[in-house]
């Protein structure tokens, strides 16, 4: 079976990537990655945000509320949260909250992002192979994922955030983030399948586009509704070679999932 190519994009690709595919054993993990020292900004305020001592206290406070896995710590306390917030809000961006990034968006706590990596990490020894990220935001949650997958692919519907999301990812250099401008509904099949999907929105269910780009051994975790819609939990979805195997987790509130792009 010929292998299909890989798709291209506006930005610029790591051609040696090596895409993962069903039954791949993926390459053991190397552990976050040191970041290209992205230019220097003032400190908000006089807190010095660009300390590294103000991440790892954030750090400290996920492993004390059950973030267990180090790979996981350690991408949280890589990537500066303070750069993908709006400067008026800087001073909380270390504080497990979510914060308005505009067009009626958030950026999830902190406490969220690792909790979604654990899962889609699963205990797993190796690194992640593809990642579909669901809704890009301002670029945080992709940043995260970068440490800890061979490549993100990440898709958002608001072409305002799309580009602020590439205004913010630019500083860092990671040539391992592929950010898309269209409907996270349909997924990206051009580059299925994934070894690891996850959603920033929720509705009612998982979409089947989402399931079919799943690859077989692969794992989709995503907020989903309440048949009234009032309430949300994280859902976990393990596609493996008999079938499908859902676990529904914590209650979460997440911004609601749609469709089209804007």
């Amino acid at each position: 079976m010929t292998a299909r190519p890989r798709p291209g994009f506006p930005a610029r690709l790591d051609r040696s990537a090596v895409p993962a595919r069903p039954g791949q054993k993926l390459p053991a993990a190397e552990g976050p990655r040191p970041l290209p020292a992205p230019p220097k900004r003032q400190q908000a305020h006089g807190v010095g945000l660009d300390s590294q001592a103000v991440r790892m206290r954030m750090v400290s406070k996920l492993a004390e509320q059950g973030i267990t896995d180090t790979r996981v710590l350690q991408a949280m306390g890589a990537i500066e949260r303070h750069r993908f917030v709006d400067s008026a809000l800087a001073n909380q961006a270390y504080e497990d909250t979510s914060l308005p990034i505009g067009l009626g968006q958030t950026i999830s706590k902190p406490g969220v992002v690792s909790r979604m990596a654990e899962l889609l990490l699963g205990g797993r020894p190796d690194k992640l192979g593809r990642v579909l990220e669901i809704g890009t935001g301002c670029g945080y949650q992709a940043a995260v994922l970068s440490l800890l997958a061979s490549e993100v692919y990440s898709i958002e519907r608001l072409r305002g955030l799309h580009e602020k999301a590439r205004d913010n990812l630019r500083p860092l250099r990671l040539p391992n983030v592929h950010l898309l401008f269209g409907d996270g509904m349909a997924g990206f099949p051009e580059g299925a399948p994934y070894a690891a999907i996850i959603a920033a929105a929720g509705g009612g269910a998982v979409p089947q586009a989402w399931i079919d780009q799943l690859a077989v051994g692969g794992r989709l975790v995503a907020p989903v509704a309440s048949a009234s819609g009032a309430q949300q939990a994280l859902m976990v979805i393990d596609r493996t070679a008999q079938g499908l195997r859902q676990t529904v987790l914590e209650a979460v509130h997440f911004v609601p999932l749609k469709s089209g792009i804007a």
